[in-house]
């Protein structure tokens, strides 16, 4: 696999480190596993405004003010970057790759688990590709994590207008939360790959989090073993088990999609599920599927740094040789509100009725 195949399966947690122009240690946005705790209040007043204060500390990521960010960073960010000198080199490496923001292009609150994510997207002088600037803040307004990456353009679709034909259901009972999800890099990080243009990244989260304790294990996580189901009926075109599961943090690029079923619902519409729990495929080859069937259970197979599920639609039955659909699903909740047909977006928590 391509490094751009591989990376579109899953999520990391972890520093990483990013090619293409931009050389910049980023920490990439798993932050609903992380708990605020109080900090002592910075001398500068601030505003109250979720998206003054974005603007507030992207503005001192760009002048190097970094003791001011440092008194607003919680316990697990400073963790990330160890001491004020760690933040100071990225600040400094931001600077010497980027230059300085010359243009505001796109900015964006999105509610995520009782936080908030300002993104920002801007042309900088050393870059000929905007810049993604995004700043995870508790309810208080501390830095919960920090994301400064390149932007990729969306792959190129056909499929802009297109109306999914088969009647999808989500693929998972009880209250998930959209990771990934939505039409643009901002939201969607899969959006670059043309097969996975509209896909998907969920989990389950409970109070802030997705796992008890410590998250070492892949059982503290609420999502894993949960049931993944038939959004609507097909045949089982793959089915792929025996996969191990990563630990928590880890992740296989050999096999990107992990332990896999994939569901063709006629129509040239075929559904995609990927990162399923080692053991739990319960479909083979050739078998005719209802809506709702158990297809396997969620788990960390595969490309992923954390129990989730990953799903897609598109108009082929072989990873990485087909385009991307959008996936609209009927008759689900959204942040407690009804939705009759839609396309669950970044932040949601969304449920079958």
């Amino acid at each position: 696999m391509s490094r751009r195949v591989s990376r579109q399966w899953g999520h990391t947690l972890s520093l990483t480190r990013i090619g293409g122009g931009l050389n910049l240690v980023t920490l990439t946005l798993l932050m609903a596993t992380l708990v605020a705790c109080s900090r002592e209040p910075t001398a500068t007043a601030l505003p109250e405004d979720p998206l003054e204060l974005g603007r507030t500390y992207t503005g001192w990521l760009h002048t190097g003010e970094v003791e001011s960010l440092w008194a607003r960073f919680s316990p697990e960010a400073r963790q990330i970057f160890g001491n004020t000198a760690g933040l100071r080199r990225f600040t400094e490496q931001v600077r010497k790759d980027a230059g300085s923001e010359r243009v505001m292009m796109d900015e964006r609150l999105t509610p995520w688990l009782g936080s908030q994510i300002y993104s920002r997207v801007a042309g900088f002088t050393k870059m000929s590709a905007p810049v993604l600037v995004q700043w995870t803040l508790d309810s208080k307004g501390l830095v919960l994590g920090l994301l400064v990456q390149p932007m990729e353009e969306p792959a190129p679709s056909q499929f802009l207008q297109y109306q999914t034909k088969a009647p999808l259901r989500l693929p998972f009972s009880g209250e998930w939360f959209v990771f990934w999800g939505g039409r643009d890099a901002i939201d969607n990080y899969h959006v670059v790959a043309p097969d996975q243009r509209f896909a998907y990244d969920l989990l389950m989260a409970k109070n802030g989090r997705t796992h008890t304790g410590s998250g070492s294990q892949n059982t503290d996580f609420f999502c894993f073993g949960q049931p993944i189901l038939a959004p609507a009926d097909g045949v089982v075109v793959e089915a792929v088990d025996g996969i191990a599961d990563n630990a928590p943090g880890r992740m296989n690029a050999v096999e990107p999609a992990g332990n896999q079923v994939v569901l063709d619902h006629g129509s040239g519409e075929f559904s995609f599920f990927a990162h399923l729990q080692r053991g739990s495929v319960a479909v083979q080859r050739g078998a005719r599927v209802r809506t709702g069937a158990m297809l396997g259970r969620c788990g960390n197979s595969g490309h992923s740094s954390e129990p989730h599920l990953h799903y897609h639609l598109q108009n082929t039955a072989e990873f990485g040789r087909g385009a991307g659909l959008p996936a609209q699903f009927n008759h689900y909740i959204a942040d407690g509100k009804p939705v009759e047909r839609g396309e669950p977006v970044r932040g949601q928590l969304i449920r079958a009725p």
